[in-house]
């Protein structure tokens, strides 16, 4: 495949790091804005389980970690930013009301300047579903109307819709965002790339740059074409640890990224021990001026 001479750079938003304060907050989003980071990419969860429920609980995260709702806290950022492109990765779309998502999405990208980036994926955690009245085994086909239901909503002025999880009646929505809000599927299943392909302006890979990303990669090649589509303007949000790296470290990783196709790297400066906001900020500086040249 065709290697990639440029990336460009964002963070990753330091959710069980940051705190609550809102000044703290603004100070982060103003500070990453300020220093020409391209996006801030934002996790998602509603709940965390209780590990002394019966039968115990797995995963990577408790009740005890903390994560902001995604649109609200992003709707907060644009109000105190100018330029950096605001991204969820990923929304849990599947566990939430479509057209809910698609108005409040829409306003964001209103207020923000059509900054929005919305990463979207299918979710794993049961106990998220049940608690927002959600099936988890439909998942997946719930997905794909959700994307088709919303950029329709984004674009139409009034239609009816008729699908498997979605009734629409003669109905529209104001006001419209300047443009469909772009949709990025986060995940690696043969369905997500499939899904991606067909519906999606880029794709957000999980874990790190191994080999098995570029078979992804032409998977994803394959079926856009297959498609009607090329890959002229889709984008590939990978993201980079800051935690246990050095320069010659993160230099390897991002150069890995760029070579497979990456256009966005964004850095993730949590988990690297007790830190403030000038720290994550430090972070940020230190690690963009160890890949300086690959931007």
């Amino acid at each position: 495949m065709t290697t990639m001479s440029a990336m460009q750079f964002g963070v990753v938003f330091p959710h069980h790091e940051i705190g609550t304060d809102p000044g703290a907050i603004r100070a982060y989003a103003q500070g990453v804005d300020e220093m020409g980071a391209v996006n801030l990419l934002i996790y998602d969860h509603v709940l965390g389980g209780d590990r002394s429920r019966p039968g115990g609980l797995e995963g990577p995260y408790d009740k005890d970690t903390l994560f902001h709702e995604p649109l609200t806290t992003l709707a907060f950022i644009a109000g105190l930013t100018d330029r950096i492109e605001l991204v969820t990765a990923v929304l849990v779309l599947s566990q939430r009301q479509t057209v809910l998502v698609a108005k409040q999405a829409a306003e964001i990208a209103i207020l923000s300047g059509d900054r929005l980036r919305l990463g979207v994926g299918v979710g794993w955690n049961a106990l998220e579903f049940e608690a927002l009245g959600m099936d988890l085994g439909d998942r997946g086909r719930r997905l794909e109307e959700q994307v088709d239901l919303m950029q329709r909503l984004w674009t139409e002025d009034s239609f009816s819709y008729d699908g498997e999880f979605h009734t629409v009646d003669r109905a529209g929505m104001k006001p419209l965002p300047p443009r469909p809000v772009p949709i990025w599927f986060g995940g690696s299943a043969s369905a997500v790339l499939r899904r991606c392909a067909r519906l999606g302006d880029g794709w957000i890979p999980l874990g790190s740059p191994k080999p098995k990303v570029s078979e992804r990669v032409a998977s994803i090649r394959s079926h856009r074409e297959a498609a009607g589509l090329s890959m002229d303007g889709f984008a590939i949000q990978a993201q980079a640890q800051y935690a246990g790296g050095n320069p010659d470290r993160w230099r390897a990783h991002a150069t890995a990224w760029r070579d497979l196709g990456a256009t966005h790297l964004a850095i993730a400066t949590h988990d690297a021990g007790d830190t403030d906001v000038d720290g994550h900020l430090a972070r940020i500086v230190e690690y963009r001026e160890a890949v300086a040249d690959l931007d």
